[in-house]
């Protein structure tokens, strides 16, 4: 009896794990459809609006990339930045729109107008010590802010704090004690 009790119990537990791979599988298989249907707005079908709340990040992000290849910088910028609050995709898009920055920087600097391309270089910079805020072994963030520091460096002793005094140091000749300048 005691043998049939042990089948048993192993039988309930492999139609058990059988049933909990088989709910794995179904979700799996939904995720992949609604992933599917998301590739297929994304490539075919038609664009939301700017202010759409509707659309998924995942689709203003491709929209963002695409406007970017296309030349579109102003605009893709603009959809990188309404991104960024969304944890998933927030930090692909501030790289991006780091990198684009870098890129509109670096031929302003080309076509030799500095002060424009300094304004976008040093707003590159800070997208991607941004991105290392959040993520400090991120290396291509890490290499790009290499890359636009050495185009524009930082100023030297910006970030140092102020020496703080000496502990016995002195602070004026008016405020010494037991100093006499010797007037009568």
């Amino acid at each position: 009896m005691g043998l049939t009790i042990k089948r048993r119990t192993l039988l309930r537990a492999a139609w058990g794990a059988l049933l909990a791979l088989a709910v794995l599988a179904a979700l799996d298989g939904w995720r992949l459809a609604a992933d599917e249907r998301l590739n297929a707005r994304i490539s075919h079908g038609p664009l939301p609006p700017d202010d759409d709340p509707n659309a998924p990040p995942e689709l203003r992000f491709a929209q963002a990339y695409a406007m970017a290849a296309s030349g579109a910088g102003e605009a893709a910028l603009t959809r990188y930045g309404a991104l960024h609050a969304d944890t998933a995709l927030g930090q692909a898009a501030r790289y991006n729109g780091a990198n684009l920055l870098l890129r509109q920087g670096i031929a302003l600097h080309a076509a030799g107008q500095g002060g424009q391309a300094l304004a976008l270089i040093e707003l590159a910079k800070e997208g991607y010590r941004e991105v290392l805020r959040h993520d400090a072994l991120d290396w291509a963030a890490r290499y790009n802010l290499e890359r636009a520091q050495r185009l524009v460096p930082d100023p030297e002793g910006e970030d140092e704090e102020p020496a703080a005094p000496r502990r016995g140091a002195e602070r004026a000749a008016t405020t010494m004690r037991g100093y006499s300048p010797g007037l009568p």
